[in-house]
């Protein structure tokens, strides 16, 4: 416990800036990122080139941000919410919500009223990778056979093997490159909190999914519903599906760093890992960003806790208004869609 706190304390001296990156009011326009709406992004990914993907759940559509800054539509049509495949600007979403992006560029989008994992080719066409369109359940199977409830949460492996927070049914899918569905922990339908191998484990309303080099995966698992006396705990699940907590304690939400036995978050939605197996927390009705060091250290980077406003500075002096989701480049730096203030924040190390 001695070397826990000595590493909190350690850690605890790391600080981040946090600035607007793009967007600012409620809006839809493209261009230059400084000039450029969003409305309610929640999704974040990065390619290998530093290009951001987004969802945006209201206007249910994908947005891209090069690395020049220049936001543009990749897929999806504006405040027309619906189900099509086919070319970017011809498809329908509904709702989507967390995204992922693989080696070769493709997307893995989490369509959430629609109960689909949807896909969208380097070349910008939309297809369907499982699920039916607005047909909820639990069943496993292969590609339209598989039935998904309001899946929120998709990471990919380097074999391209596709892993899915199941929100509403309250487990962890697994896709293989062969588009068939299986559950990899939890029992659909039930949630609860629970660790342990595969059917044994128990969530209640998983979010974020994550995914390290040696293919453990990463879960916010938190009530969804406005409810945070949910799980508000962080998962680990290994590659043979053994779920253990990472950080928090179940059933209790708040504010608190420290050793991850003792830290409290209060509902977290978004997880991202760094290389060296740091794992980032957007903990989202907290209106914080939240940081796992290797060694087991909880510690907050940026914003006040429950203070909801939108706010450029450095640690405490930044604030945010429930973020959702975060992704972190090699270089260290993060992006964070700070959804109810409209806006992407870029947050960078200082020396």
């Amino acid at each position: 416990m001695l070397l826990l706190w000595a590493s909190w304390h350690a850690v605890a001296q790391v600080r981040y800036r946090f600035d607007t990156y793009a967007g600012s009011v409620d809006g839809f326009r493209d261009g230059d990122r400084k000039t450029a709406l969003l409305r309610s992004p929640e999704g974040i990914a990065a390619d290998d080139a530093g290009t951001l993907y987004i969802t945006e759940y209201k206007s249910s559509i994908v947005r891209k941000i090069d690395k020049n800054g220049t936001v543009s539509l990749l897929a999806g049509q504006p405040m027309t919410t619906g189900y099509a495949d086919g070319p970017g600007n011809q498809a329908l979403f509904n709702r989507p919500h967390g995204l992922t992006v693989d080696k070769v560029g493709t997307v893995y989008v989490c369509d959430m009223k629609n109960h689909l994992i949807r896909t969208i080719s380097p070349d910008g066409r939309v297809g369907t990778l499982a699920g039916k369109a607005g047909v909820s359940g639990t069943a496993d199977g292969v590609s339209d056979q598989a039935r998904f409830n309001q899946p929120e949460g998709v990471a990919v492996n380097s074999r391209g093997e596709v892993f899915v927070t199941d929100t509403y049914n309250y487990t962890i899918r697994k896709i293989d490159p062969h588009g068939r569905v299986t559950t990899l922990a939890g029992l659909g339908g039930v949630k609860g909190y629970a660790n342990g191998r595969g059917r044994r484990a128990r969530f209640n309303k998983p979010i974020g999914i994550a995914i390290d080099k040696a293919d453990n995966l990463y879960v916010t698992d938190a009530d969804y519903d406005g409810k945070p006396s949910g799980n508000c705990v962080i998962r680990k699940i290994d590659p043979r599906g053994n779920v253990t907590t990472l950080g928090g304690i179940p059933g209790r939400a708040g504010h608190r760093d420290g050793p991850i036995g003792e830290a409290l978050f209060n509902r977290p939605a978004g997880v991202a890992v760094a290389a060296d197996g740091t794992v980032f927390v957007a903990d989202t009705e907290a209106d914080l960003i939240r940081q796992i060091s290797p060694a087991g250290a909880v510690t907050t980077l940026g914003g006040q806790y429950l203070i909801e406003k939108a706010q450029d500075g450095v640690g405490s002096a930044a604030a945010f208004f429930d973020p959702q989701s975060l992704v972190v480049l090699p270089t260290g730096t993060l992006f964070i869609t700070d959804t109810l203030n409209n806006r992407i924040v870029v947050g960078r190390k200082l020396d």
